[in-house]
């Protein structure tokens, strides 16, 4: 961890050379692994890039839905206000299972036929507005954190408050509200196995065909575990190396 704190640019380079190289050459390996394991080593392999293409996906998507709604709870605009304390309301309410089915099922019956989603599009829509209305209390929090007092003397300098906002309070908000996002994109790695119950095959789909095959859940499960866990530890590094590269949560 100290080496870390001392060299995080290397360390968020370090994660995400791993984390590809991991993707791209885990079925080297694992083909050496005794049945079940060895055989299936592609199939593991496919299933663990469809788990990190939904999580960079639909994280990419939920920090900027975090963002916007964010802002929106904090608007002198009580419709808008209103608006955005139901959509954290409901969806930080209600099973994630139970939204990604809603997608799925909803979609055919709300939209056109030539604008119908995959079942990948679909599971990481619903991932997508499921960790976004958790960003949002994290955003919300980092912009309250930011002393009023610098707002003002922006005003007095002459920044629009759109300057404002991007020069002064967003990335104070964002140094702030960092460590809890990082949070929320480590749980998403894990809660993207979901995406299993509307026929994505990520990770956990890719065991549990591997397991129906060879009637062998012990490796299986534990193989998929063990791959979980790794690209879990990635993402992790990378964003407590990122934490550490903005200074997020320093004592002042």
């Amino acid at each position: 961890m100290n080496w870390t704190k001392q060299n995080p640019g290397f360390t968020m380079f370090a994660s995400m050379l791993g984390l590809a190289l991991f993707l791209w050459g885990m079925a080297i390996p694992m083909s050496f692994a005794p049945d079940p394991i060895g055989p299936a080593a592609r199939e593991f392999t496919e299933g663990a890039r469809v788990t990190v293409m939904l999580t960079l996906i639909s994280g990419t998507a939920g920090i900027l839905i975090g963002v916007i709604a964010g802002l929106g709870k904090l608007s002198k605009f009580w419709p808008v206000r209103l608006l955005c304390d139901i959509y954290v309301w409901l969806i930080r309410g209600t099973p994630l299972l139970l939204q990604i089915l809603f997608v799925w099922l909803a979609s055919p019956q709300l939209l056109p036929d030539w604008a119908q989603p995959s079942d990948f599009a679909c599971a990481a829509i619903a991932l997508a507005i499921n960790i976004g209305a958790y960003n949002t209390e994290c955003v919300r929090a980092g912009i309250l954190a930011v002393p009023h007092g610098q707002v003002e003397a922006a005003h007095a300098l002459g920044l629009t408050p759109f300057q404002t906002f991007m020069d002064i309070v967003l990335p104070q908000s964002m140094r702030v509200a960092l460590p809890a996002l990082a949070n929320n994109l480590a749980s998403l790695v894990k809660d993207s196995s979901l995406a299993y119950a509307i026929s994505v095959v990520e990770l956990t789909m890719a065991g549990y065909r591997v397991q129906a095959t060879s009637y062998q859940p012990i490796p299986v499960f534990l193989s998929t575990a063990a791959i979980y866990l790794i690209l879990t530890t990635a993402f992790t590094s990378l964003t407590s190396a990122l934490e550490t590269k903005l200074d997020a949560g320093r004592k002042r």
